[in-house]
């Protein structure tokens, strides 16, 4: 399907289309909503799959006879096996296509979580999170990257807010159902429904997805002209070192850097929050259950809202003000959750999603602005710091919740947000220059 973008198609008849910048799609067209819709399918079950098992993390600590920093792994092995295998996307993209790298991940994924609920055996079930966590990296960084690639310029933030929202509602929905259906069944059978929706999710996914590409994707072109950078520059298909070449260019951005920094931080401090609230709220003086626990998740419809917000101001007025001001709200949060009573703990955990979602969103469409070509690199290192910061603090804040419960675990994560806002100040004044890979 050729795209209604406005612009020339991707065989490029005008006479510059050798130097033509790629066809971007516009909101209202057909190409937008079908791409729109494919791509909530591939965030929502990515995200789904990935944090299922983190409301369960208090029953896989009693089931297994491990306590809560090690039940901490299942989270944390797939958040880092997905850091790493997100570096590697760009180069599976190169082999599989992007809809085909995307379709195989989701599926694999699926799969894995389905042989998780037969396992009985912990180092097994780690193992397997590992697996899926590898599985699931082809997803984010080629979903950033054709954002990045193929939407309009004058609504990049919006769009990558949109993509974020959806990643949002998917988290939300898989730990609200894990939740439930363990509370109903058992978190076994929870697992296996969510893996079945998976599947199914997928297959909707191919579905959706045009068969065409503009003239940006690479990955799609079968005429084995790369278009994916700016004019003069040489395709990075067949020359594995071309790859190294050009991460070590966005290492060398100093804004970029000050962005991946943020993204390990803001991430970090964010599950170590959810990993072990659970922990809070099933021991006294609280006692909940697992399907009040799970509807605790909710609050991500807070984060919905607030991603496709802070995209659009950002678009307004600038990322600076909107990346400093998540971070400040997140942490506003995290001092309020410190209160006992039931409503002020909440309060605070609804301010810590909006903040953190606000601050992600922000800083993941500015890595589109600042990386001019080779968006799947700088969205591959974004998302490698950022899903290294959910699997090291998360696992980390575990100490601090058996060394002191949850006084320690909120000066853990406010160290961490101070820290993110310190690298957040100044920016601004580094993307007056954007840098592009070398």
């Amino acid at each position: 399907m050729q795209a209604d973008t406005g612009a020339t198609g991707a065989t490029g008849v005008r006479g510059d289309s050798a130097t033509a910048s790629p066809p971007r799609v516009m909101p209202g067209t057909r190409a937008y909503a079908r791409i729109s819709i494919g791509l909530f399918f591939a965030g929502a079950t990515t995200f789904s799959l990935l944090y299922c098992v983190q409301p369960l993390l208090p029953l896989l600590a009693r089931d297994f006879a491990v306590d809560a920093a090690a039940s901490s792994l299942a989270l944390s092995f797939t958040t880092a096996c997905l850091a790493v295998a997100i570096v590697c996307a760009p180069l599976a993209a190169e082999n599989f296509g992007r809809l085909g790298l995307m379709f195989i991940s989701l599926s694999a994924a699926a799969l894995l979580d389905i042989a998780v609920a037969a396992t009985h055996q912990w180092a097994v079930l780690l193992a397997l999170r590992a697996l899926e966590g590898v599985a699931l990296g082809g997803v984010p960084a080629v979903a950033m990257a054709y954002i990045a690639e193929e939407m309009d310029p004058r609504g990049l933030g919006f769009s990558m807010g949109l993509y974020i929202a959806g990643t949002a509602l998917g988290g939300m929905a898989g730990r609200i159902c894990a939740g439930l259906l363990t509370q109903t069944f058992s978190w076994r059978i929870a697992l296996l429904v969510l893996g079945a929706a998976g599947l199914a999710a997928a297959a909707a996914f191919i579905a959706l997805m045009p068969r065409a590409r503009h003239a940006g994707r690479a990955s799609e072109s079968r005429t084995g002209e790369s278009r994916t950078e700016p004019p003069g520059r040489e395709s990075p298909r067949g020359a594995r070192p071309r790859h190294l070449q050009v991460w070590m260019g966005h290492l060398g951005s100093a804004p970029l850097r000050r962005l991946f920094a943020i993204g390990f931080l803001v991430m970090g401090a964010f599950v170590t929050v959810y990993n072990y609230l659970g922990f809070r709220l099933m021991a006294p003086p609280y006692g909940f259950d697992q399907r009040q626990l799970g509807l605790i998740f909710i609050i991500y419809l807070f984060g919905v809202g607030a991603s496709s917000i802070a995209g659009a101001l950002a678009d307004r007025i600038g990322p600076q003000r909107v990346l400093c001001a998540g971070i400040a709200v997140a942490a506003l949060g995290v001092a309020t959750s410190l209160l006992q009573p039931l409503p002020w703990l909440l309060s605070g955990i609804t301010i810590v999603t909006i903040g953190f979602f606000a601050a992600h969103a922000v800083a993941s469409g500015w890595i589109g602005r600042l990386a001019a070509g080779h968006y799947g690199h700088a969205s591959s290192l974004y998302l490698l710091a950022y899903y290294l910061g959910a699997s090291l603090a998360g696992s980390a804040g575990g100490w601090f919740w058996g060394a002191g419960g949850w006084p320690l675990v909120a000066g853990f994560t406010l160290a961490l947000l101070a820290a993110a806002f310190a690298a957040s100040v100044g920016i601004a004044a580094l993307h007056r220059a954007p840098t592009t890979a070398r």
